[in-house]
């Protein structure tokens, strides 16, 4: 497998001088299987802009399976932007969860291509595109790929994958966050429930074990790592997105092999990213886990 970042931000896009080392497009991930021409893509982002223009350049028909993590706007934005949609020949598959049961995904992801947003209509393809939803569940995309999706903690419903090829296994766990108890846990205050504290506690640890079990030795891990814990503890708990020092000790405690921090908030600059990976990426803080930012343009092989 060859894992190319394509977009590594998070929320919405954010060029600029401050952002150009690591990129300032939302998430897409291009995976490829060279020895046998297969393409996946996880989410459409709008770095998916990049790599349609790169796609057309390959000189052959695209068939492509993409997987949407959720479909929260930053990570489908890029649909519309997708030239090798305009293009005949072309076989796109849509795969993704859906929240609300009266909108289909076909519906959530192609209704931005409607007059009151775009100017073409997503009947105006000419690609042949097709929707699949989907659940917890395993799928057989034939050649050996095997792919297993996971319910992760996010305001809306949404998926991690596991992707398994020929002994290898790639996996995403973004946009989540650590499980927390949600019931009152201060014996002092007036509501103190004994027994619901100590079953919320279980329940989060249980739920929080079950994740990090999906991507256990992982030889690729992506991780939402978009805060600082200060950051996750003072402001953002409940936001949906995950803080580096626990994103780093999970890795640790699955053996997982290589972890890519991602989903960068659209804040962030280059210069404290630089000086992130000068903080957690090193032996000391992340043992045997070979840890890394991820960055537009960056190709890992498996």
């Amino acid at each position: 497998m060859l894992v190319k970042f394509w977009g590594v931000r998070g929320s919405i896009p954010c060029p600029g001088s401050s952002t150009v080392r690591y990129g300032g497009n939302t998430p897409c991930i291009e995976v490829r299987f060279p020895d046998i021409n297969r393409l996946i893509i996880i989410d459409a982002g709008s770095g998916l802009r990049e790599l349609g223009n790169d796609l057309m350049t390959r000189g052959q028909p695209v068939e492509a399976h993409l997987f949407l993590t959720h479909t929260h706007w930053d990570h489908i934005m890029g649909f519309p932007f997708f030239v090798p949609a305009y293009v005949a020949g072309t076989h796109i598959r849509v795969y993704g969860p859906v929240t609300y049961e009266e909108d289909t995904l076909e519906k959530v992801v192609g209704g931005q291509m409607t007059y009151r947003y775009f100017p073409i209509r997503e009947a105006e393809l000419a690609a042949n595109i097709q929707y699949f939803s989907l659940k917890e569940e395993v799928m057989d995309l034939g050649d050996g790929i095997i792919i297993k999706t996971k319910y992760l903690n996010h305001p809306v419903l949404c998926l991690g994958y596991r992707i398994e090829y020929e002994g290898k296994v790639f996996c995403t766990a973004y946009d989540t966050e650590i499980f927390r108890n949600v019931f009152i846990t201060d014996p002092q205050h007036p509501d103190y429930d004994e027994e619901m504290a100590a079953e919320g506690e279980l329940v989060a640890a249980e739920q929080n074990g079950m994740i990090e079990q999906f991507y256990q030795d992982a030889d690729l891990l992506v991780h939402d790592s978009q805060y600082t814990q200060d950051e996750y503890e003072q402001k953002y708990t409940g936001w949906g997105h995950g803080y580096i020092e626990y994103v780093c000790q999970a890795a640790q405690r699955s053996q997982v092999k290589k972890l890519a921090l991602f989903h960068h908030d659209p804040l962030r600059t280059d210069e404290q990213i630089d000086g992130f990976k000068e903080k957690y990426c090193n032996e000391e803080y992340c043992g045997d886990t070979e840890t890394f930012f991820a960055k537009e343009g960056m190709i890992v092989e498996l």
